[in-house]
């Protein structure tokens, strides 16, 4: 007889296995190139590019919306589906917003894992101080540690978003 697994333990293996997972890099890569696809989709929509299938099939290669978009309605041929202007327009301040925090939040876990390679040489000031041991295992646990933890939700939130803005925008 099998029991069901703990709900604790199931949860605190999704948070430490998030990290490493291929949704979360694909998810963290839609974050960073969809601002520079939408930017380049707004001269190129003006000029009769067919950016909204571009910018369609960015969502569904790295957000996995390919099984939700061949069941959408709107899928049918002969009906007209919106332009891929304004998503770009209305969406890059989301995409510049999600770009800048997937970015910065996922270069402070390098950042602090390495944390002694940029320490200066007074480290008595520093958080976790004042020991050089005590700064490092800091600056590892809470920056490194801790956002390496935090990110996957953090992008999945943000793309999250993104993908309705898509989906409402494109379909």
């Amino acid at each position: 007889m099998t029991t069901a697994p703990d709900p604790t333990s199931v949860h605190a293996w999704n948070l430490v296995h998030a990290p490493f997972t291929a949704t979360t890099w694909r998810r963290t890569a839609y974050a960073l190139l969809a601002l520079p696809l939408g930017l380049a989709c707004i001269p190129l929509a003006l000029l009769g590019a067919p950016t909204a299938r571009w910018q369609r099939g960015l969502v569904r290669r790295f957000l996995g919306a390919d099984r939700a978009d061949r069941a959408d309605p709107t899928d049918l041929p002969g009906r007209p589906r919106a332009g891929g202007l304004p998503h770009a327009l209305l969406a890059t301040p989301l995409n510049l917003v999600t770009a800048f925090i997937t970015l910065y939040g996922w270069s402070i876990v390098p950042l602090n894992l390495g944390w002694p390679l940029r320490a200066g040489d007074d480290y008595s000031t520093a958080w976790g101080g004042p020991t050089f041991a005590g700064a490092w295992a800091f600056h590892a646990v809470v920056g490194g540690i801790g956002f390496l933890l935090l990110m996957p939700w953090v992008v999945r939130g943000l793309t999250a978003v993104q993908f309705r803005v898509a989906r409402s925008l494109l379909s």
